[in-house]
């Protein structure tokens, strides 16, 4: 992986003692998403409407990567995944994994706590119609790698969906046309890490049977087996 010296030459610096990214929640350098938080802020005042930090174990082997925070969900609340749809299916199933001390996560106040997992998104800020551009992908990816820094060696990535895929391979320095995005597919990285995809866990998704439980659940059993980590029993 290029990740050490990339977040070095794009001024990202990684605090070694608790392996966290800095982060910068100021962060305006998508002038569009910038100016689109500033109406979002006006229509709700009490959504935080900033740049959504990662959340959960800095020195997390498994580091779950997904588009951008939701309208209602993480943009509200400052939490990846928290408050929306998608997240029901992802902490229902990390829980089940022995990711999560919950299978819900509500607000950013509630109790719940990640192991051996954190998670983050390509793109830090809410984008227009869930949409962010190459371009804004491409401006916001040094935060990315500077949060896959911080992966162990050994370490498993989750991407969820395709613009999540090809931004961990941007951050990553790796070829897209050597690491296709499908269902159920792993990359091999270096330092023994491993590259998982998964369709992104959104309410269309879910809901037409694109992605369903079962096939969520079987990429964890695959993550959970490279790991070499134990489903608990609940």
């Amino acid at each position: 992986m290029r990740i050490g010296a990339d977040a070095k030459k794009a001024g990202i610096v990684t605090d070694t003692a608790i392996r966290t990214p800095v982060y910068d929640a100021g962060c305006r350098r998508c002038v569009r998403l910038a100016s689109f938080l500033d109406e979002v802020r006006v229509a709700y005042p009490s959504y935080r409407c900033l740049p959504v930090p990662p959340f959960g174990d800095p020195g997390a082997r498994l580091v779950i990567v997904g588009l951008a925070p939701g309208m209602h969900g993480a943009n509200a609340t400052g939490r990846p995944f928290t408050g929306d749809f998608a997240g029901i299916l992802l902490y229902e199933t990390l829980y089940a994994h022995g990711y999560a001390s919950s299978p819900k996560s509500r607000t950013i106040d509630d109790p719940l706590t990640l192991v051996d997992c954190r998670i983050t998104n390509s793109v830090k800020c809410l984008p227009p119609q869930n949409k962010p551009t190459p371009l804004e992908m491409r401006t916001c990816n040094d935060y990315l790698v500077a949060d896959l820094a911080a992966l162990p060696a050994g370490g498993a990535v989750l991407a969820l969906g395709r613009v999540a895929h090809d931004a961990v391979l941007i951050a990553l320095g790796a070829r897209r046309g050597s690491h296709p995005f499908a269902h159920g597919a792993k990359h091999a990285l270096d330092n023994g890490a491993m590259l998982f995809d998964s369709y992104h866990c959104s309410r269309y998704n879910t809901n037409t049977g694109r992605l369903t439980a079962a096939m969520f659940r079987s990429v964890f059993d695959l993550i959970d087996a490279h790991l070499d980590r134990a489903r608990p029993q609940r």
